[in-house]
């Protein structure tokens, strides 16, 4: 049950994305950076954990959940560290993602030939 879940939810949060790029004139890179904000705003208000424990990893994979683990990040810093963890603690939580992204980039711009279309 726990993947019917994962694959539902999920699924769903990609069904929004490609409604939005079908639907509207929302570019790619628009609709990526609302769903990082949504994330956000869902995590800071709290909302977003029921649905990652709901989901499991078909809440946490998507980029929304990266920016859950953002807004959780600066909470958590911020109880710890004061104010300093406002800008901080996103940084901590999502560095791993965020380093993992760089080095597949750039091993895919070594390995990939761009070409002219």
């Amino acid at each position: 049950m726990q993947f019917i879940r994962a694959f539902l939810v999920g699924g769903l949060i990609c069904v929004t994305g490609q409604l939005l790029i079908d639907k509207t004139k929302l570019t790619p890179a628009r609709i990526l950076t609302s769903f990082v904000v949504s994330g956000v705003i869902l995590g800071a208000l709290g909302l977003y954990q029921p649905l990652a424990d709901f989901a499991g990893e078909g809440a946490a994979v998507p980029i929304c959940g990266f920016g859950s683990l953002m807004a959780n990040g600066v909470r958590e810093s911020l109880r710890a560290d004061g104010a300093l963890g406002i800008l901080t603690g996103a940084l901590k939580s999502s560095a791993a993602g965020i380093g993992a992204a760089v080095f597949f980039s750039l091993i895919a711009g070594l390995v990939a030939r761009s070409r002219e279309k």
